[in-house]
């Protein structure tokens, strides 16, 4: 056996010197004894292994292409795997939803005629998280108070806007209508009970825009938020971004009104520019704003973009941060949901529920104005009880004083 095959001390990693035979007859095997005196290793080898070494290195290479292969075809087949049951998901969730709307009709209210008013006004809808289920001492949060603080909203609006001679009310929906986890296996276990989730959000939401319709000649767009999405990763692109329970509700609204007064206006689901009484109003939902950035800073670069693209922004709207403010150039919502477990201790934030409404005059002056809703009264818009129901494996650990109707999603 040459130099270099020789074998090598397993122990200490130094060639070992032939040392005779072993005693075994079937199986001849060279003895080798370690070279380094500190070093006892004694050791048999069979004699043709040497000449197997190249073909065990070939052998080695070839496992470990075989096994690349297996992995990427493993990698391949995960892809396609999940791929595979998003449009499933996609598919039965869509199914379902058809299924209820078709199911449950809705009721329209005529519209009145206020063409003569010369101002126009904004009613923001931001941050509804429709089927979020909040039980702290202080803040509760279902579909019933929802339904409950959204008719308030509308009271409230409707007084506010009949005072300041609006006529025409843009109602500016800017995300985050309702959550979504976005685990695939409850998406695919539970796309019934989704499904109408999603239509006794869009169901509260016809009843909302029916009481303003029956006051002011209405409009309705929407933008996209990013708890609402159905994909895991937010998407900056309108193919993903459409890809989101807010569109659906949208787009479910739309159907809902077709052949009515109310017009439904389409465009970026990400940004969207609505004229209201003369000026040019920015909508977006606020999830691109950043620790790191300032309101301000951010609002000035949008606004250089769409000066850039030859369109004046006179005012940006948005939520996302579940806290109002009213500023010269633009304005956050609140959410209707107010203080929730994540708000009160992962962020040590005091909250109420709140949405914004906003009046352009015919000076093409805007005001804005938070109405708070986190006491409202008792008056609500209707709620099929067959699609608010608790959920059996949760309903026994909240407090059942507080909330009325969950769904399971």
């Amino acid at each position: 056996m040459s130099e270099f095959l020789k074998p090598i001390c397993p122990r200490c990693y130094q060639p070992m010197s032939p040392k005779g035979w072993s005693n075994d007859q079937n199986t001849p095997r060279r003895r080798y004894q370690c070279k380094n005196e500190l070093c006892t290793m004694d050791r048999t080898v069979n004699p043709l292994e040497g000449a197997d070494k190249e073909v065990l290195a070939t052998n080695v290479r070839l496992a470990k292409q075989k096994q690349q292969h297996m992995d990427t075809n493993r990698i391949e087949r995960k892809s396609f795997r999940e791929h595979a049951r998003v449009e499933n998901a996609y598919a039965e969730y869509t199914k379902e939803l058809i299924e209820v709307v078709k199911a449950n009709p809705f009721n329209c209210s005529p519209s009145l005629d206020v063409s003569n008013a010369p101002a126009a006004g904004v009613i923001q809808l931001s941050d509804l998280h429709f089927n979020e289920l909040v039980d702290l001492p202080h803040n509760q949060y279902s579909f019933e108070m929802a339904s409950r603080r959204l008719k308030r909203f509308a009271q409230q609006s409707i007084k506010l806007l009949h005072a300041n001679n609006v006529g025409n009310v843009l109602i500016a929906c800017t995300g985050d209508l309702m959550n979504s986890d976005r685990r695939m296996d409850e998406l695919l276990s539970n796309a019934t009970n989704r499904s109408k989730a999603t239509f006794l959000a869009a169901d509260i939401l016809s009843q909302f825009i029916g009481e303003i319709q029956s006051h002011f000649n209405t409009s309705v767009a929407s933008i996209t938020g990013n708890e609402g999405r159905v994909d895991k990763e937010p998407g900056w692109n309108e193919a993903i971004a459409t890809h989101n329970y807010d569109w659906t509700i949208h787009n479910i609204l739309k159907l809902r009104f077709a052949g009515t007064d109310v017009n439904f206006i389409d465009g970026d689901p990400l940004e969207l520019v609505v004229e209201v009484g003369g000026l040019n109003i920015l909508l977006l939902h606020g999830h691109s704003i950043t620790s790191k950035t300032s309101l301000s800073d951010l609002i000035s670069k949008l606004i250089g973009k769409w000066s850039a693209r030859g369109v004046r922004i006179d005012y940006a709207i948005f939520g996302h941060i579940h806290e109002s403010a009213i500023g010269d150039i633009y304005s956050r919502s609140g959410s209707t949901v107010g203080a929730n477990a994540y708000s009160e201790h992962g962020l040590n934030l005091i909250s109420r529920a709140s949405q914004n409404v906003y009046v352009v005059d015919e000076l093409k002056n805007i005001n804005g104005f938070k109405i708070d809703l986190q006491n409202p009264s008792d008056d609500m818009y209707e709620i099929d009880t067959k699609l608010a129901q608790y959920n059996a494996k949760s309903s026994g650990k909240l407090d059942h004083k507080h909330v009325i109707h969950q769904i399971v999603i």
